[in-house]
């Protein structure tokens, strides 16, 4: 199945140290590596790996960054046309720290991902109004972002918005959102609800579904997620694994998550095999390095099943 995917694209500089520094300190030794990465593009890949022929728009800077994602981009089959360029601006770029306990610290330098404007998207309208599933993050300008919302709405279009980094949107368009998947800080972001516990998370998508979303899935990290919609509520629970490195875990969640709903399967299955993909990518160093495959996903999920129960 296809899937639009409007998003950033960032070049990660990534040091693991034994934790990461506080205001002010310095922290020597660790190894580095230099990464593919940027939300957009995390969740683009992750849902090729996952099955789907991915147009992924997205752009770039006229630099040696912006050349070698384009040359990356190629090699997964992802279609030209839609890698944008923007010759004032630098290609992103992102500062990752990431402890030995696996916890990430990431500072990011937007470039060209900035002036990703609706009106260079305006090009591709066409052929996402003959698409029924588009994914989008919120690491490209806001305006953008609701004016392209605004556009899936009107043309019957389903969305799937991670809201992340947390952003507010006005109620007008949130309504009009199919399906909305923060993590807990950004669902506290978007509600004004302390999200601490089942409950308080619980009344968060609540809270959501209440503007007008059809489906509000909160990701909890190891602690799973909690779906809600007209259905009722349902919490996931997640096996427990040896997490070295969570950047992009919820990116991995989406883009998994996008291609399973693009195949129709139903969205308890969905949020199952995301979680599964996630799982698996906490075990492993990197954001779009640790994406696993198909195949690894389904045999993660045959041994260590994501349990679901309905509690609303």
């Amino acid at each position: 199945m296809s899937l639009f995917t409007i998003g950033s694209s960032n070049t990660d500089l990534v040091i693991y140290l034994d934790h990461i520094p506080k205001i002010g300190e310095t922290v020597i030794g660790g190894e580095s590596q230099v990464i593919f990465g940027g939300k957009g593009a995390n969740q683009a890949v992750a849902a090729k790996k996952a099955g789907s022929d991915v147009k992924f728009i997205t752009q770039l800077g006229n630099d040696n960054f912006g050349n070698e994602l384009i040359k990356y981009f190629i090699s997964l089959d992802f279609p030209e046309k839609y890698l944008l360029i923007d010759k004032n601006q630098p290609s992103g770029i992102a500062q990752i720290f990431v402890s030995k306990k696996g916890e990430n610290s990431i500072a990011v330098a937007s470039g060209s991902n900035a002036t990703l404007f609706y009106d260079r998207v305006e090009i591709f309208l066409d052929e996402i109004m003959n698409e029924d599933l588009l994914l989008m993050q919120f690491e490209i300008p806001i305006k953008t972002i609701t004016s392209i919302i605004n556009f899936c709405s009107n043309k019957k279009v389903r969305s799937i918005i991670n809201p992340a980094p947390a952003a507010l949107l006005p109620d007008e368009v949130i309504k009009k959102i199919w399906m909305i998947t923060p993590n807990e800080l950004e669902a506290e972001f978007l509600t004004g609800i302390s999200v601490i516990d089942k409950k308080s998370t619980l009344d968060a998508a609540k809270k959501i579904i209440n503007k007008g979303v059809e489906h509000c899935i909160i990701t909890r990290g190891r602690k799973g997620s909690i779906w809600l919609s007209n259905l009722g509520g349902y919490e996931f629970n997640v096996p427990v694994v040896n997490a070295i490195d969570t950047t992009a875990a919820g990116d991995v969640f989406n883009g998994y998550l996008a291609n399973a709903i693009s195949e129709n399967l139903p969205i308890e299955k969905a949020i199952a095999q995301a979680h599964a993909a996630a799982s698996l990518s906490v075990t492993i160093k990197g954001a779009q390095t640790s994406i696993p495959s198909k195949e690894e996903t389904i045999t993660f999920l045959k041994y260590n099943p994501i349990i679901s129960k309905k509690i609303y």
